[in-house]
């Protein structure tokens, strides 16, 4: 009897082995702790321990398995099962996902987190579904300056730099509006660009400056803070509604935990990168009139909240302050 019921047990256990799923989810940042990198780590742990060994994932970054528009065309069709994105990536496909970029949506990261932690990012993530995408958490992406050769402490400061800034109809607006020659170009290219002088300028958050070696290229790093847009981790469509309910909320449930990581992880990221530009010789101006950056979004709100949805979205953000 004893040895039947050991048998059943171990009959047991090889049907769950059989049944274990590896996800690949795709990342672009090169450095295997990055906060993003980290955080779909340690939701592959929390799923494995919560699903019995059920479900674990696989982090390829490095742009393994393709740029942001290549894996999320992937994702798509359930060839590639989980993505993490900047939000900008979606803005093209997926209208609400616009609103968390927006300039000085947000006046800080406690603001930021109210938002995206309510009904509005619930709202967001959910927006993404009609593409074949399921938006399952957001994660930090810090506050995103301008760096440059010179400092910029207000908006007649950007008047005619040359900023390199996403590939966006948004982002390019948004140069635009402080007066610069938005200069669209791949992430890859732009240490080139810096050195070489083709660009004056770019803008990003503290960690992506420090990994990405610009420092080295341009010395001046403004905090004009100009958006804290936020990264955004998915899961197929097409391979989420495979799932069972039950699987599905485990899902959401790791996804969150890993937000709650990446946060920490992003905090002591910066702290860690800011401590590395400062020792490389980098300015940080920190006396930058926001205000005058500020009054000068307002035609990128014109042109891009022209929607009930985006006007009611917007305005729920900003009544959070």
């Amino acid at each position: 009897m004893i040895k039947q019921i050991a048998l059943a047990a171990a009959a047991a256990l090889a049907a769950l082995t059989v049944q274990a799923k590896e996800f690949r989810s795709a990342d672009v940042h090169n450095s295997d702790d990055y906060p993003t990198v980290a955080a779909v780590k340690h939701m592959s742990q929390v799923l494995e321990q919560k699903s019995g060994g059920r479900y674990k994932i696989k982090v390829f970054n490095k742009s393994a398995l393709g740029t942001e528009k290549e894996t999320l065309d992937q994702l798509k069709i359930g060839a590639l099962e989980m993505n993490r994105v900047n939000i900008s990536s979606l803005n093209s496909m997926c209208p609400k996902s616009l609103v968390p970029t927006l300039p000085f949506l947000f006046n800080s990261v406690e603001h930021m987190h109210q938002v995206l932690d309510g009904p509005v990012g619930e709202e967001i993530l959910k927006g993404c579904e009609h593409e074949g995408l399921v938006g399952l958490a957001f994660y930090d992406s810090g506050a995103r300056s301008i760096y440059a050769k010179k400092p910029v402490r207000s908006l007649a400061d950007a008047k005619g730099m040359k900023i390199r800034v996403q590939p966006s109809d948004v982002w390019v607006a948004v140069a635009s509006a402080m007066g610069a020659n938005a200069t669209p170009m791949p992430y890859g290219e732009v240490y080139t660009a810096l050195k070489t002088g083709i660009i004056d300028a770019a803008e990003n958050n503290v960690p992506s400056f420090d990994t990405s070696k610009h420092y080295e290229a341009v010395k001046v790093f403004s905090r004009t803070e100009h958006s804290m847009a936020p990264e955004v981790l998915l899961i197929s469509k097409a391979v989420f509604d495979k799932m069972p309910k039950a699987d599905q909320d485990l899902f959401r449930a790791a996804a969150k935990e890993s937000a709650a990581f990446q946060r920490q992880k992003w905090a002591e990221q910066e702290a860690k990168s800011l401590a590395t530009i400062k020792a490389a010789g980098v300015q940080i101006v920190d006396n930058v009139d926001k205000a005058s950056f500020q009054a000068a979004m307002q035609p990128v709100y014109a042109k891009f909240v022209t929607t009930p949805d985006l006007q009611r979205l917007v305005k729920a953000a900003q009544d959070a302050r």
